[in-house]
């Protein structure tokens, strides 16, 4: 198996917030990434946010243009699957098990043994992604939180195969780059997102109840240190996928009721009000 000296290139699929997260992170941490999608939109749209959120750096004096510069030289954006050869993959794309277990059994094809796949997964079972992979041990859990260009966390999911190395070398690549990591099992939702299911299911109900509204609530844990409140948070995250990760985590527990999807957030992605990435959710962003 490969040492952490000898991670040079990471790639990285799905070019979503979270996937250009995670490539920039990559990249302004010294290795060479390649950031994947197959759709051209969401390549332009990542690589746009990646050079904006790099230009809010600059502006702040935290980096210089020539560092930036440098960064995006190290940067790849690809819709070519054989251009994602690497070290470590990373994947960022839809939270379907099947989707992402096809999408690394396609990686797989081009990439040598000793390639580590890591998922971004933020409620899946790391045990089922790998199922039916050549080798198993090499998959990983790897769960960066959003914005990940700025949150330190990184959640490290051993499976049932996962090879102790493999985990130990993920939780030593999150602190090369710049992260916290935090080993955890593979159990429903993890550590974080097991825990912050309430911290939206009850801030929806409190609003259903007419106890507060969005803005109130938000600002209420804000000033209460919460850096971002409930609707906002959802609103960056994205509605769909917040309510996809209730969804996992409430059928994994046979439907326990603490865990019941809210009819409030249902509504808002049934409307198409999926937050930032639409410009409406709990808040008008147009």
């Amino acid at each position: 198996m490969i040492t952490i000296d000898q991670i040079k290139t990471i790639v990285v699929c799905g070019a979503g917030t979270m996937g250009a997260g995670i490539a920039q992170v990559a990249a302004m941490s010294g290795y060479n990434a390649v950031l994947y999608d197959l759709e051209t939109a969401a390549l332009e749209n990542g690589e746009r946010n990646i050079t904006k959120s790099l230009d809010n750096l600059i502006s702040k004096g935290r980096m210089t243009p020539e560092e930036k510069e440098a960064i995006l030289q190290r940067l790849i954006i690809t819709r070519d699957v054989r251009r994602c050869q690497a070290d470590v993959v990373i994947e960022a794309i839809v939270e379907r098990p099947d989707i992402k277990k096809d999408l690394f059994k396609q990686l797989a094809e081009v990439n040598g043994r000793d390639t580590i796949f890591a998922s971004n997964t933020s409620s899946l079972s790391i045990s089922l992604i790998a199922k039916d992979m050549a080798h198993p041990e090499r998959v990983a859990g790897m769960h960066f939180f959003n914005p990940a260009p700025l949150m330190k966390l990184v959640e490290i999911v051993s499976g049932d195969e996962t090879a102790p190395a493999v985990a130990e070398l993920l939780y030593t690549l999150a602190g090369k780059m710049g992260k916290t990591p935090v080993m955890v099992k593979d159990t429903p939702g993890f550590i974080v997102n097991r825990v912050a299911r309430h911290y939206y299911l009850e801030a929806m109900q409190i609003a259903t109840e007419g106890v507060a509204d969005y803005k109130k609530i938000d600002r209420l844990l804000e000033s209460a240190g919460f850096r971002m409140g409930p609707f906002a948070l959802m609103d960056l995250i994205g509605n769909d996928v917040n309510l996809a990760v209730t969804r996992s985590i409430y059928a994994a527990f046979d439907q326990a009721p603490r865990f019941t999807p809210s009819p409030l957030q249902i509504k808002k992605v049934e409307e198409g009000a999926l937050g930032k990435k639409t410009g409406k959710g709990f808040y008008n962003y147009l």
